[in-house]
């Protein structure tokens, strides 16, 4: 996932959004390894690699996670059509939106 990606999630994270929250969200990009975003009472924390206990994990390109975060995508589609695969907590997945909303 290139910088300027984190940069602009970090950038448009919504502390309000995540109060009361402790998860992990785990990415494995197809086309730039694997990265987690540590979401904790309205903190964001980016790291790269793999959690050992997500609680859920996204399989995609980081055009497709752009695409939904922009709201070219719709992550529903993403995911029936097999552009995004998810295991664990899927429905915590519908929370990025709101987590990350578009500026």
């Amino acid at each position: 996932m290139s910088l300027s990606t984190l940069d602009k999630l970090k950038s448009r994270f919504d502390a309000q959004s995540a109060r009361g929250m402790d998860d992990i969200f785990q990415f494995h990009f197809s086309d730039a390894g694997s990265h987690y975003l540590v979401i904790k009472d309205g903190t964001l924390e980016v790291q790269e690699g793999e959690h050992d206990d997500p609680s859920v994990s996204l399989s995609m390109s980081t055009d497709t996670l752009k695409g939904i975060m922009n709201g070219e995508v719709n992550g529903m589609t993403a995911f029936m059509t097999g552009k995004l695969k998810a295991t664990g907590n899927v429905m915590l997945a519908t929370k990025l939106t709101s987590l990350f909303p578009a500026s």
